[in-house]
Formats: C-alpha cells, sequence, structure tokens
C-alpha cells in the first residue's frame, strides 16, 4: 500500500517549481508526513470515508484551457484562476496606495511571505486539523490571498473566479487566506466553476481563512458551481476577534459530492457572525454541510439559517451546531435549518446541535424537513401559474435571504439561473 510520504520527492519537486520559500516547503513536507495519522473530519449522518477525496496528481501537466473573455469585466479588483493559473488581476492604484493586497496566492508567497507565513493555517484552520487539511497543505496548488490594512473602507466587492477545467488530470486545491486589519470594511464574493466535458473522476478541497482584527466587517459571498465528476471538500472558517464581523451568504451549486465545514470561531469580546446557507442537491448526489459557531468570548453573537432543495435520489445533511464555551457570558447562538423535499426518493436530514457550556446566555434552533406547502402552491395557481412555475416561484422565495445578500447583481442573477437550471433538469 502506498503511504504519502511515497509523494516526498513530488512535493518537493512542485514547491521548488513554484519557487516557494523553504518555510512553506517544510510546511508541506510536515503535512504530507501527517495524513496518513491523522483522522477524517466528523460529519454527522454522511457516510464519505469512502468517497474520491484523495486523488491528487502533483506530476499532472499544468494547463490553463479555453481563457475566459475580459473585454466586458467590470473594474472591481478581481483575480481569475483557471486552473494552477492566475489568467487575470485588476486592483485599482487608489488600493495599492492605501496597503491593500489582493493577488494570487504563490505571488502572495514571494512578496508577501512573512505576512502569509504569519496566518496561514495557524490561525483559522490548522493543517494538522485532519487529514484533509493535511492533504490540502501538502498538495495545495495556488488560490488567492487578500490583506486589508487598519482602518481601510473599500466600496466595491472584491473578487474571485476559479474556474476548473472538467479535462484536466490536476486535482483542484485552492487555499484564499482573508486578513481585515483593525476596523477594516468590505465585501468579497468568490466563485468556483467548472467547464469542460468532465470526463476524468478529480478531488477537489478547498480550504477559506478569514482572519478579521477588532472591530473589522467582512461581508463574505461564495457561489460554488462545481462539475458532477469532482469530489469537493469545502472548508470556510472565521476567526474573529473583538467587536469584528463576518456576514456569510454561501450558495452551494455543486454537481458532485460533497462535504463541507462551514465555521465561525469568535474569538473576541462582542465578536458576531451571520451564516445564510442555500444549498441543492439533484440526481445521486449527497452534500453533507456542517455549519458551527463556537462562541468563545462574552457577548459574542453567532446566528445560522440553512435553507436547502433536494430532488430526485439525491442526499442533503444540515448539521447545525452552536457552541457557547465557558466563560462566554452573554453570548447569543441561534440557529435554524430547514429542507425542502421535491421527490420522494430524496433524503434530507436537518440535525440541530446545542452545546451549552456557560449561564446567563441566549440559545435557540429551529429544524424542518418538507414538502412544498400546498397553500401556498394553489394560491399562486389561483392567480393563473402553472404547477412548475408556482413552485419554482415559492422555492425561490424559501431561499431568498441568501440569493439577496450576495453584493454584486449579475452574481446573484447568475445564482438565481443556477437554481432554475438545477429545477428544470
Amino acid at each position: 500500500m502506498t503511504k504519502w510520504i511515497d509523494y516526498l520527492e513530488d512535493v518537493q519537486r512542485y514547491s521548488a517549481a513554484w519557487e516557494e520559500p523553504q518555510w512553506l516547503t517544510d510546511l508541506r513536507v510536515d503535512a504530507l508526513s501527517k495524513i496518513d495519522e491523522l483522522p477524517l473530519p466528523t460529519i454527522e449522518k454522511v457516510r464519505f470515508a469512502r468517497w474520491n477525496l484523495y486523488n491528487v496528481k502533483p506530476e499532472a501537466e499544468v494547463t490553463t484551457g479555453n481563457v475566459p473573455d475580459f473585454s466586458n469585466m467590470s473594474d472591481n479588483p478581481m483575480v481569475v484562476q483557471q486552473g494552477e493559473q492566475t489568467v487575470f488581476e485588476q486592483i485599482s492604484p487608489e488600493l495599492v496606495e492605501q496597503g491593500v493586497i489582493f493577488t494570487d496566492f504563490v505571488t502572495a508567497v514571494k512578496e508577501h511571505g512573512d505576512l502569509v507565513r504569519e496566518y496561514f493555517m495557524t490561525k483559522a484552520v490548522p493543517y494538522t486539523e485532519n487529514s484533509l487539511t493535511a492533504l490540502h497543505a501538502a498538495f495545495m496548488n495556488n488560490g488567492v490571498f487578500l490583506y486589508v490594512p487598519k482602518n481601510v473602507v473599500i466600496e466595491k466587492p472584491l473578487e474571485s473566479l476559479f474556474l476548473h477545467d472538467g479535462n484536466a488530470d490536476a486535482h483542484f486545491f485552492k487555499h484564499v487566506l482573508i486578513v481585515a486589519e483593525d476596523n477594516s470594511q468590505f465585501s468579497y464574493l468568490e466563485r468556483f466553476e467548472s467547464h469542460g466535458n468532465e470526463a476524468k473522476k478529480l478531488t477537489g478541497n478547498v480550504v477559506v481563512e478569514v482572519i478579521t482584527k477588532p472591530g473589522a466587517q467582512v461581508k463574505f459571498s461564495a457561489v460554488d458551481s462545481l462539475g458532477e465528476n469532482i469530489t469537493t471538500y469545502m472548508n470556510r472558517r472565521g476567526y474573529l476577534l473583538r467587536d469584528s464581523m463576518i456576514d456569510w451568504a454561501i450558495g452551494v451549486m455543486n454537481d458532485g459530492n460533497v462535504i463541507a465545514d462551514f465555521d465561525s470561531d469568535l474569538v473576541g469580546d462582542g465578536a458576531h457572525s451571520e451564516v445564510k446557507i442555500v444549498a441543492i442537491s439533484t440526481g445521486k448526489q449527497v452534500q453533507g454541510i456542517d455549519t458551527r459557531v463556537t462562541n468563545k468570548a462574552p457577548h459574542t453573537i453567532g446566528h445560522i439559517l440553512q435553507h436547502g432543495v433536494i430532488l430526485e435520489k439525491s442526499t442533503l445533511t444540515f448539521n447545525g451546531i452552536g457552541h457557547i464555551l465557558k466563560g462566554a457570558k452573554g453570548a447569543d447562538a441561534q440557529q435554524e435549518s430547514r429542507v425542502l423535499m421535491l421527490s420522494t426518493k430524496s433524503r434530507g436530514d436537518a440535525n440541530p446541535i446545542l452545546l451549552i457550556d456557560e449561564n446567563e446566555v441566549t440559545a435557540g434552533h429551529a429544524a424542518s424537513v418538507g414538502r412544498v406547502d400546498p397553500d401556498e402552491l394553489f394560491y399562486l395557481m389561483s392567480r393563473g401559474l402553472k404547477k412548475d412555475e408556482a413552485q419554482r416561484l415559492v422555492i425561490r422565495g424559501f431561499l431568498g435571504p441568501v440569493l439577496t445578500a450576495i453584493p454584486v447583481k449579475a452574481t446573484q442573477d447568475q445564482l438565481i439561473a443556477t437554481i432554475e437550471g438545477k429545477l428544470t433538469k
């Protein structure tokens, strides 16, 4: 049986090809040595141990596929990656003068190595957390680094677009590292999209770390649309210091099997996380989504809202976890998870979990799995809509809280179109 350490020369050669500093090479090698000994992450009620989550090919030929047309791009700060390669990057001179860094991960490591080293998998997501985070650190192949200095307010959303070539052999391991210094404010939007015939079975492993310093305010939006051939581990986590806030809005629209950790660690007094997630499962797809908020400090607030739709023979599991630790007096942990089933052959779970280790706190949960309300359908059909049109309208309203939170109108429209496409297959 092949041991992961047998990939040592491949990892060292890959790191050298990107001209990475010694500290990152050493981190990759250490992570590689730990993959075999670390456990899988725990996703309640989802069996994924035999999934295709370890298919990596560091020797695969790097391709860029079909480069998108950038002639109609907006003037927002933006980074676009096709596979491992960055094919488009723009940021205004004004933001550069203010000290904002927004570039691909490979460039960031070369030009801002000390800053990246301080935060990369050291605070939000330790690379030794489980076997998949270690795998990610060992075989990561690019991503994005965003750094916003103290007191800087950015009006236009910063956008990242990661394009996956369905014809490629290479694994799809992206790392997003965002650092918001004291009292900074901005919106960030990321999209993961597959293109091509998707004939090959591939592995995706995405880790997103958002570190917010005291008083920082971040609106984080994401639309995931990876193809049926890519089995994905998705880990997004916030590390929030005093009086900072992350407002998450995430659309999980992948076609392949997915396990996801969407977590917020409320480390500083008064930290605040709002998490809004929509997901659609179709075909025989299995998706397991753990959404956790951990109140580690007093007067912290963590709210979770998850809405999902399941069709055909698919499975969707929402685990909502609110954990108030000892010492977090005055904390507030609330969650709501709801799943709409549009097929008698589908399976949905909405599992609320509250762990309370302190007194003088507020906590609550709501969970439901059911079908479209027939009274709502009857009302809409009585106004002249056909049944399928009425059903889509009800579902769009059901998913509305996340749709309206996306900061870019074109991306809102794209997400709505993706939802419509899934509902009319």
